[in-house]
């Protein structure tokens, strides 16, 4: 399992994760600040992006209400290795 971390400000968090969701390889994101994770979500394998949109719904809005409060934060992300 491959892990990389970016590090974004509020304003782009939402758009990063979306991007994210569109790679379909990733098993897990974590949202960082100040060292601690403030939101762990994981994904499913094998799922189609549309599919993960629709899913993932309503923990963008979650994600959009953090990032209004957060000035900058790391998103940690596990990916899945050879596919």
């Amino acid at each position: 399992m491959a892990t990389e971390k970016f590090t974004v400000s509020g304003e782009e968090l939402v758009g990063r994760f979306k991007k994210l969701l569109h790679e379909g390889n990733i098993r897990t994101v974590r949202i960082i600040q100040g060292g601690k994770v403030i939101l762990e979500v994981p994904l499913t394998v094998g799922a189609s992006a549309a599919t993960l949109t629709i899913m993932m719904a309503p923990i963008l809005a979650a994600i959009g209400a953090l990032a209004a409060l957060i000035t900058e934060c790391t998103i940690e992300v596990e990916k899945v290795e050879g596919e």
